[in-house]
């Protein structure tokens, strides 16, 4: 074996070129499903639906929200306890603010997994450490979406039209599932309290008993945020339980159609369930004003703190330190 075949990867002569173009082809990409997504909206549509929602309303679907998008910038929080690693509490949920608002819009490989290696990774964090804090984000969410579908389909499963070939009894047939699933983590948790297992030379260490608990209870506080905010823009017209329930059937139907930000699957899962419970025009100013508030509001203010992170981290990665140096006992905010 040559010498130059001994050589770390990252050590080799065409490695920058390689990383420069991968950053740039990344950030192209991002540009071009911007631009798409941005043609494929009606934004005059969108602006009138929110014009004609009274003020409180809107104000309140806001806050909400906002609380929504807080927790799930905890989300990270949770795997920087799990790696250990120094970054400050206000980075890790921007770099994670960031990440969900892309992924809301742009699907989650290039927001959930995309963002998250390209910020972290600038960040000075290491990739399985990044590996590590993506998984229990994922498992966080989805773990959470399992506990309140579980309760909602169980409890208040919504009527859905009979070419769907899926009835109420069904659907607690599936909400049961749900529940036993959660519950089987949180066992499996328990169970393998202090293993480790190593695949491919990767750590797998599951979280604490505990951790996944608080990852259960923050998630299910997320989803019900979220369709408090749908239920919040049609005014009481119907039950905040159903709002709920029709909200996580849409989720199942947009990760089997897999349509960035799940453009129309949304309003197509709404219009069929609660039609006959509210008229279309106040059904769709109700979901183009949620898709306002949610979607692409983050998705604004998530694109100018993208640039600033990326500035900030040429910045901060000088301060960390290299492989091979003790790292600082400081913890950057």
């Amino acid at each position: 074996m040559t010498a130059a075949a001994r050589l770390p990867i990252n050590h080799r002569t065409w490695w920058p070129w390689a990383r420069r173009a991968t950053v740039v082809i990344f950030l192209a990409g991002v540009a071009a499903l911007l631009v798409h997504q941005s043609r494929s909206i009606d934004w005059s549509e969108v602006l009138d639906a929110v014009r004609d929602l009274p003020l409180p309303v809107l104000l309140a679907a806001g806050l909400l929200a906002a609380f929504s998008h807080l927790i799930y910038s905890s989300y990270d929080l949770l795997g920087r306890h799990i790696t250990g690693h120094k970054l400050g509490t206000g980075t890790v949920m921007g770099v994670t603010f960031i990440s969900y608002a892309f992924n809301l819009n742009l699907g989650s490989t290039v927001g959930g997994i995309g963002f998250r290696f390209r910020l972290y990774s600038r960040l000075g964090l290491r990739p399985h450490q990044i590996t590590r804090i993506v998984g229990l984000s994922l498992l966080t969410n989805w773990t959470g979406y399992l506990v309140v579908a579980g309760i909602g389909f169980l409890l208040w499963p919504p009527v859905l039209p009979p070419d769907w070939k899926l009835d109420s009894g069904g659907l607690r047939v599936v909400g049961a599932v749900c529940l036993a699933v959660a519950a089987a983590y949180v066992g499996f948790c328990v169970w393998a309290h202090e293993r480790r297992w190593f695949v491919r030379g990767h750590r797998i260490e599951p979280p604490s008993a505990r951790l996944a608990v608080v990852q259960l209870l923050v998630s299910s506080i997320n989803w019900s945020l979220i369709g408090a905010v749908i239920w919040v823009l049609l005014q009481g017209r119907v039950d905040y339980p159903h709002v709920l329930t029709v909200l996580l059937t849409s989720v199942v139907a947009t990760l089997i159609v897999r349509v960035p930000g799940g453009i129309g699957v949304l309003e197509t899962v709404f219009g069929a369930v609660l039609s006959f419970r509210v008229p279309d025009g106040q059904l769709l100013a109700a979901l183009l004003a949620y898709r306002g508030i949610y979607y692409l509001l983050p998705l604004l203010i998530a694109t100018v703190a993208y640039a600033a992170t990326e500035m900030r981290a040429r910045h901060l990665r000088t301060r960390l330190p290299k492989p091979g140096q003790e790292p600082a006992q400081k913890r950057y905010v």
